[in-house]
Parts: C-alpha cells; sequence; structure tokens
C-alpha cells in the first residue's frame, strides 16, 4: 500500500504538470471568449433597462448617462397607451395554450415511435424530421387559405393551432431520444402490476422523462415568445396581435415623434419574462440536455 501511494504520489505532478499546458491554454481562451460575448450581450440590454427610465430628450441627448429622474411613467404609458398590456396578455394565452397542447401530443407521439413497433413508424419519423427543415415562409400561403376556409384567420385559436403545427416535429424529435433511453424493464414491471398503457405512461414514463420535457418545454416557449413571420401573416387584427406584432405597431406607428422611453420600456416588458423563465430553468435544463445526448 505504501509503495502505491508512493508511485501515485510521484506520478500525480506529472499529470498536473501535463494539464497545465494546453488545457490551460484553452481554459484560459474559453473564459476570455465568454467574458467578451457575455459584455456583448449584457450592456445592450442593460442600456436598455436605463433608456426605459428616461425620457425621449434623455435619450438622444446622453444615451449613456444615467437618468436624471427615473421616470416609470414610461412602463404605465407603455402598458396602456401603447396597448402593451393586451398584446402581452394575448402573448401569455396563445403561447401558454400551444405549449400545453404541443408538448402533450409531442410526449404521446415521441413515445409511441420510440416504444412501439408497428408497420409505417420510421415513415412518421421521417416526416416529423422533414417538418424541421421545411422552410416556414413557405407554408404561409397555404396556412392563410386553410385557416380561412375554417373560419380561424385573424383568430387567437387558429393561431394558437398553428404555433402547435410549427413546435411539434421539434417536439418529437427531442423528446424521441429521451423515450428510448427509458429502461424497458420498468414498463414491464408496470404491466405485471396490472397498468395499462395510459396508466403507464402518464405515471410511470412521463415522470421519468421529466428533464427532457422540460428542455423542450424553454425551447418551444423560447421560439413561440419571439414569433414574429407567422402571427404577421396570419393575424391582421389589431385587438389580436401579439407581443411581436405589438412591439412592431409601437416602434412604427409615430413616426418621428415615437417616445423612445416607452418603447424601451415596452422591449423591457417584452424580453423579461424570458429571461425569468430561463433562469428558473437554467440548472435543470443544461443537465437534461447532457443526459440526452450522452446517453
Amino acid at each position: 500500500m505504501t509503495a502505491v501511494a508512493t508511485d501515485e504520489r510521484v506520478v500525480a505532478p506529472h499529470r498536473r504538470s501535463a494539464r497545465s499546458g494546453g488545457d490551460i491554454a484553452v481554459e484560459t481562451t474559453s473564459h476570455v471568449l465568454l467574458v467578451i460575448w457575455s459584455v456583448i450581450v449584457v450592456v445592450p440590454f442593460l442600456w436598455v433597462v436605463l433608456s426605459s427610465f428616461k425620457t425621449t430628450k434623455e435619450i438622444l441627448h446622453s444615451p449613456f448617462a444615467l437618468p436624471a429622474h427615473w421616470r416609470f411613467a414610461n412602463y404605465s404609458e407603455a402598458w396602456t397607451d401603447a396597448g402593451i398590456g393586451r398584446f402581452f396578455l394575448n402573448t401569455v394565452l396563445v403561447v401558454a395554450s400551444a405549449l400545453v397542447i404541443v408538448m402533450l401530443l409531442g410526449a404521446m407521439c415521441a413515445y409511441v415511435l420510440a416504444r412501439y413497433r408497428f408497420p409505417g413508424r420510421r415513415l412518421i419519423y421521417g416526416l416529423m424530421l422533414g417538418g424541421l427543415a421545411f422552410p416556414i415562409f413557405l407554408v404561409i400561403v397555404p396556412l392563410f387559405f386553410v385557416l380561412r376556409n375554417v373560419g380561424l384567420l385573424n383568430t387567437l385559436p387558429g393561431l394558437t393551432l398553428t404555433y402547435v403545427a410549427y413546435a411539434l416535429p421539434f417536439t418529437v424529435f427531442f423528446l424521441y431520444a429521451f423515450f428510448k433511453t427509458l429502461p424497458h424493464d420498468v414498463y414491464e414491471a408496470a404491466t405485471i402490476d396490472g397498468a395499462g398503457e395510459w396508466r403507464t405512461f402518464f405515471q410511470i414514463m412521463l415522470p421519468m422523462a421529466g428533464p427532457g420535457m422540460a428542455s423542450v418545454a424553454i425551447f418551444n416557449f423560447l421560439g413561440l415568445w419571439n414569433q414574429f413571420l407567422l402571427p404577421v401573416a396570419l393575424n391582421t387584427d389589431q385587438s389580436h396581435y401579439v407581443l411581436t406584432q405589438g412591439m412592431a405597431r409601437f416602434s412604427s406607428q409615430a413616426g418621428y415623434s415615437v417616445n423612445f422611453g416607452a418603447l424601451f420600456a415596452a422591449v423591457v416588458m417584452t424580453v423579461v419574462p424570458v429571461l425569468v423563465v430561463y433562469l428558473f430553468f437554467q440548472r435543470r435544463l443544461s443537465g437534461s440536455v447532457a443526459t440526452g445526448t450522452f446517453r
């Protein structure tokens, strides 16, 4: 035991010295690049936050100075006068509804494709992958006529269903790998205990795929919250505008007399929910991506 310990003590410094060359250089370069990237991302956002408490005159005359008087009225003006409150509510309703539907349908579809053998399984999965590669702007015209024919054009339910169709292929593709790696012994044990297919899925398999569900929910939330092309093409009724449409309308309707303080306040109110959701699930997101990738 003494000889082995001595050998390990002798070898350990060589290992540390071998690591101190290229590895330290890579780590240092990576950290420097991350710091630079963080500055590029964080500084503009902080500038927007500070500008949201200024008047238009202060923003134009001293864009990088602190506000002389913190103008909280910009937020109330953006929320009420510019209609951001109504657009925010529309966005929450559409995104929340679409997210619940697409997570349920996507999980069920991915589970069946990953755990069952039946004719056409590979074809269905291939079509799902094809939906990821299909450019969305090519389906705008067909979607327009489909929604108009069924009476869902310029409505929030029509936009919700469109969001579901848009996010479903990615959801199935992402969750397929998680359900594929779940142990089959657990399914057999549930079957022996008398659990049916529905109970096995909702009470056993779905909770086991919780990390993957959390990850794909965050990705879908970010994509749907920031969606712009689909609402602009399929939702032209101002009473049903979502946030991205409302922001575009707010920034263009006033011309040169736009209230930049209220505009930046609206930007902050648009971005903050995304940041809060992402920061809340950040730890779960990183761990689940690693689990689904390396299992």
